[in-house]
């Protein structure tokens, strides 16, 4: 017994100080740095002032900061409900016996193996183009001038395409998410479903989707931290650091380290600091109130 603590004590130490050092020490060094106004992110802690609560009292009270708050809102919240049910109509359209699964789930799935500077260029110059773009040739061809016509990169439609355009580059991945969920379920419910009469739509509503409770917490958990680090979208949509359509907390904090835009003076990677721990906190409290709201714990495949 005693021989096999130790060898259990050998194999875990490296990965204990693997986690320390990596994770642990980064993590709290950030909250220690969110109460300091510190110039140079690299800057010496002798050089470091102290200001207690002053970084969050002065990034609550900024206009700038709340307009990104308010476009990371838009963008989980409106993003979510179409990435999660295109996501979710995929999957249980793969999963319904089509014939060419593994190549629709591959085209699908395609645009996450393509970086995401590519995929905005993309839909820059070939999708939103106003001179020969596809979606005014498409409005053009049905002879919508008016929708042909807009600019959908002004300052009008911007955040909104924009937001398509994330949201294109993020259904298949959450959709192979639904599909690992979906794919466990026993085939026998769905038998003796059909026995009983019920129909397909009777049973993604009464099966299926109380059956994906779990998975429906990990998509909106996945979805909840790569919306959090929403930057190079934002970079690329927009030439302009502080751009009011397309800024987020990220971009602002990006600002605050490294200097960028007219609204910032001066560096202070303590006030990015702060906005690093506000975000980090906006997903742990929407893992926990999804626990709370979403339970499964009656449920068995």
């Amino acid at each position: 017994m005693k021989k096999n603590k130790t060898m259990i004590v050998v194999f875990l130490t490296p990965a204990v100080l693997l986690f320390l050092g990596i994770f642990l020490y980064p993590i709290l060094k950030t909250i220690l740095m969110s109460f300091f106004k510190i110039e140079g992110v690299t800057d010496a802690m002798n050089l470091w002032e102290f200001v207690g609560f002053e970084n969050y009292a002065k990034l609550i009270n900024t206009s700038l900061f709340q307009t990104a708050c308010f476009n990371l809102f838009r963008i989980w919240f409106f993003g979510g409900l179409i990435v999660m049910s295109l996501s979710l109509l995929f999957a249980v359209i793969l999963t319904s016996g089509i014939r060419g699964k593994k190549f629709f789930r591959a085209i699908i799935y395609m645009p996450n193996i393509v970086s995401a500077v590519a995929l905005a260029t993309m839909w820059l110059q070939y999708v939103y183009s106003p001179r020969f773009g596809l979606l005014k040739n498409f409005f053009s061809a049905l002879h919508l001038d008016g929708l042909a016509s807009t600019q959908w990169l002004d300052n009008e439609h911007k955040f909104m395409a924009l937001l398509l355009a994330y949201c294109f580059g993020m259904v298949g991945y959450h959709m192979l998410i639904w599909l690992s969920g979906i794919e466990r379920i026993s085939p026998e419910y769905y038998e003796a479903a059909t026995i009983d009469g019920a129909n397909k739509m009777a049973q993604f509503r009464y099966m299926t989707l109380p059956l994906l409770k779990g998975v429906f917490k990990t998509n909106i958990t996945m979805w909840s931290v790569s919306s959090v680090g929403f930057f190079v979208w934002s970079q690329l949509f927009s030439n302009v650091t502080a751009d009011t359509q397309t800024i987020t907390p990220y971009v602002y904090m990006y600002m605050q380290i490294f200097g960028g835009g007219n609204t910032v003076t001066e560096r202070n990677s303590g006030l990015g600091a702060a906005i690093g721990v506000l975000l980090s906190l906006c997903v742990v409290l929407v893992f926990t109130v999804c626990n709370k709201a979403i339970k499964d714990d009656d449920l068995e495949f």
